[in-house]
């Protein structure tokens, strides 16, 4: 089983970039779809961004298209979040996952990091 690690996260303004890490330990990295979902208090964690297996297919959620992009080396077994044009409504804390499917759905993901926070002041 693949084990994930998220790094990245830290307190930025409003208007500045961060980007997340999703790095990968374990089996073969390269075969699962990954997806970035966030969370903040009292909120069901929320779909952000997926990536195919290969890379050639991204989904975005309305709420992030045109300031987050994913991407994924799997020749390091990372895959990354770039965040831009950062709100502070992008507070929150950030997840990966793994799934073996490409999917937004977050009950197909099954392997997921720790988190990491990431925090917009205004």
């Amino acid at each position: 089983q693949v084990q994930l690690a998220e790094s990245g996260g830290g307190s930025v303004q409003a208007g500045d970039s961060l980007r997340l890490s999703c790095a990968a330990s374990g089996r073969t990295f390269r075969s699962y779809g990954v997806g970035w979902f966030r969370q903040t208090p009292g909120k069901e964690r929320e779909f952000l961004a997926t990536i195919s297996w290969g890379g050639g297919l991204t989904v975005y959620a309305d709420s992030v298209k045109g300031r987050f992009t994913i991407s994924r080396d799997n020749a390091k077994n990372t895959v990354y979040l770039q965040m831009n044009s950062l709100k502070p409504e992008d507070t929150a804390v950030y997840y990966c996952a793994a799934a073996n499917q490409f999917s937004r759905r977050r009950n197909d993901y099954d392997t997921w990091g720790q988190g990491t926070q990431v925090t917009v002041s205004s």
